[in-house]
């Protein structure tokens, strides 16, 4: 596909993103659906884990119902058939509960940091009412700084096909630039910063906690080990794709004659995009595995929907006379 001067090198797209999307979106949507059916269960008390953890499958499962339509898009070479709305509600819908998902597990790391490193105030600080106070947050301030992605993301015609702009269409890179890091600064980069402070600080009480008891030191060992599995998961999925975003922006203002170095970053930055779409499938499996009695409610569940009814014969009276009855 021309885009400007320079021939774009696309064809991975056709393989690559849908292939990914497609599994992302059956993986998200069936572990969110088991997370939001074992949260959502009547309890008496609703604690600020529990608040953030139902936010963040619901932003999880909203950000894979966008999927579809990309799928479909990307397996046709980018053509997209289902006109100007739709193009801009699916880019909307995507960064809105991508920048949730990572303000929601901010607000998990700093749920847990309070726990850990001041359990005396996390008594009176981890209360529902403020993590509600904190979801509600998360929700508008997300809305609100995407909200210039419905007037940017619009459908338009490259090569006589209709393709639908991700940020914008070409012409308009320069005005979208100073938007785009406005969005990596305050979408990725303060949310990372929060998650760092946050899982380091853990980190380290945990390590200099003495206990002289074989199973406390167990269990410390255990939740570094957990601390540190969340914290790489959430750089590995999120780290790599806003760098390379950032970049490819970069090279599309201000080195747009640079043929080769803007197929690189434009493949760099495609390649990093299914990478932060898992991050949907990571944070239920988190969760649901997390705990004993999380795994045990899984595996109750799972054998509940999956269980074969036995098949029950009825035997007529007058059936036990007939020969070989």
């Amino acid at each position: 596909m021309e885009d400007g001067v320079c021939p774009v090198t696309n064809y991975y797209q056709r393989i690559l993103l849908p292939v990914s999307y497609s599994l992302v979106f059956l993986l998200g949507l069936t572990l969110n659906g088991a997370l939001l059916r074992c949260v959502c269960a009547p309890t008496r008390h609703r604690s600020g884990t529990l608040i953030y953890t139902t936010n963040l499958a619901v932003a999880d499962l909203l950000y894979v119902l966008t999927l579809p339509p990309l799928v479909v898009s990307d397996a046709m070479g980018e053509l997209w058939p289902f006109g100007d709305i739709l193009c801009r509600g699916v880019r909307f819908l995507f960064f809105v509960n991508l920048h949730c998902s990572m303000g929601f597990l901010a607000c998990v790391s700093v749920h847990r940091f309070l726990g850990v490193c001041f359990p005396v105030a996390a008594v009176r600080l981890r209360c529902g009412t403020l993590a509600r106070l904190a979801s509600g947050s998360v929700w508008v301030l997300a809305t609100a700084e995407l909200l210039p992605t419905l007037a940017f993301a619009h459908t338009g015609v490259i090569n006589n096909r209709t393709v639908c702009f991700e940020m914008t269409n070409p012409g308009q890179f320069k005005v979208y630039f100073p938007y785009g890091l406005f969005l990596a600064l305050v979408g990725f980069l303060i949310p990372f910063l929060v998650v760092i402070t946050c899982y380091c600080s853990m980190v380290t009480v945990l390590y200099w906690r003495c206990s002289s008891h074989a199973r406390t030191a167990r269990m410390r060992s255990k939740s570094i080990h957990k601390v540190l599995a969340v914290f790489l998961v959430f750089v590995a999925c999120f780290v790599p794709y806003h760098i390379a975003r950032t970049v490819y922006l970069f090279v599309r203002v201000y080195l747009p004659g640079n043929c080769h170095l803007l197929n690189v970053s434009m493949i760099a930055f495609k390649v990093w995009k299914p990478l932060v779409s898992f991050n949907c499938c990571a944070n239920p499996l988190f969760y649901l595995l997390g705990s004993d009695r999380q795994r045990q409610k899984l595996r109750t569940w799972v054998w509940k929907t999956t269980r074969v009814q036995p098949i029950v014969c009825v035997v007529h009276e007058g059936d036990k006379h007939r020969p070989g009855g």
